[in-house]
């Protein structure tokens, strides 16, 4: 069973007046032949893709094995960076131990909409009997030419169509909100500086993650005094940061993991380094050895491997007759220096020795060439 303790963070948002208990419609499906033991602990959120949500925990079995040897495709913006390896990992064990089959695809960055369109098409007409998308774009449907032949479930990103009914993830908007209210907890009286360097502006959840904080922040003395967004790679964040601070040191940094990890290089070679503030908007294998020296005050974690396998057991049961599960996902939990526990985390990162993998082969079927 995975435990989790409420985080103060999480307990706050959750008392705010965009956050409300909801009794669950539907019985989340409770396998007979699941052992008792093993649970997972979730959120079921409405309404379905909403920015702001309300929310009911819930504790959910997973399946031990697939009725029929599936064949399921995902897609994902890129592999470039911890955050989609640790989705990777999750969907990956997830396929092995159901005894299903995967084949994953990547888009290369947020920038690769033509060729996510043109994977999306191939799963559409290969045989995959249904696909996970973690779109590069919420509207990416709306510039799909083909017909949408295949059951289709939203991976981590938001993806805006009728279409599509179920997405395995977390709210971003609530993870933005997560650090913004870290920081203005911290700065309650005197006047900050915070600097944010977030991912590639209005593509994946950087626009909600933004919005997050700013709602958080509300009220707070702390100012805005930079918003900068780029890719994620760690030398274009490298360069952000380069006349970031040569125009102005703020109190705060507040970004994308790989921006935060590219921060603590970055300041660990200058005079002052601990003078900024380094927060996270969501868990890397550096930004958590930043928490551990106390390098980074706060980064937000949402169990990626979790999603992961969630995702391949929520298709799984769609296509063995399952409602719609609608928007569903791990809680978000807030990590500080104080907090951190090892063992809390198997669910947040990718073992440090795995390389992605692009396919998994049903027991007893062909590799495919």
């Amino acid at each position: 069973m995975v435990k989790h303790n409420k985080s103060p963070f999480f307990s706050a948002f959750s008392l705010s007046s965009c956050l409300h208990c909801l009794a669950l419609s539907v019985c989340l499906a409770i396998s007979t032949n699941t052992p008792a033991a093993e649970t997972w602990s979730l959120e079921q959120r409405t309404p379905y893709n909403a920015k702001l949500q309300r929310v009911e925990a819930l504790s959910y079995r997973p399946l031990s094995a697939a009725k029929r040897h599936w064949r399921l495709c995902a897609l994902v913006p890129h592999l470039k960076d911890a955050y989609w390896i640790g989705i990777d990992y999750g969907l990956v064990t997830r396929a092995q131990t159901l005894g299903v089959a995967l084949e994953l695809f990547e888009a290369g960055s947020y920038y690769g909409k033509t060729k996510q369109l043109e994977q999306l098409e191939h799963c559409m007409k290969a045989d995959f009997d249904a696909i996970l998308l973690g779109t590069v774009d919420p509207e990416l449907l709306k510039q799909y030419q083909g017909q949408i032949s295949k059951p289709m479930l939203a991976l981590v990103n938001r993806l805006d169509s009728p279409l599509v009914s179920t997405r395995i993830g977390v709210n971003w908007y609530q993870m933005g909100w997560h650090a913004g209210n870290f920081i203005h907890r911290a700065e309650t009286e005197k006047p900050a500086k915070l600097a944010l360097l977030l991912g590639p502006e209005k593509l994946g959840g950087s626009t909600w993650v933004e919005q997050g904080i700013m709602a958080a922040l509300k009220g707070s003395p702390v100012t805005i005094s930079s918003n900068r967004h780029a890719d994620n790679n760690r030398d274009l964040y490298r360069d952000q940061l380069h006349h970031l601070l040569k125009d102005h040191r703020p109190d705060y940094i507040l970004g994308s993991a790989v921006a935060i990890e590219a921060a603590i290089g970055t300041l660990a070679q200058q005079a002052t380094p601990q003078d900024i503030a380094l927060v996270s908007s969501y868990l890397s294998p550096a930004t958590l050895r930043g928490l551990y020296r106390h390098r980074v005050a706060f980064s937000s974690d949402d169990q990626v491997v979790l999603q992961g396998k969630l995702a391949i057991d929520v298709v799984v049961r769609e296509l063995e007759g399952a409602a719609p599960f609608g928007d569903i996902g791990p809680r978000i939990k807030g990590l500080t220096p104080e907090n951190i526990k090892m063992k809390q985390l198997k669910d947040s990162l990718a073992p440090a020795d795995f390389y992605p993998i692009y396919r998994v082969d049903a027991p007893g079927a062909n590799p495919q060439p």
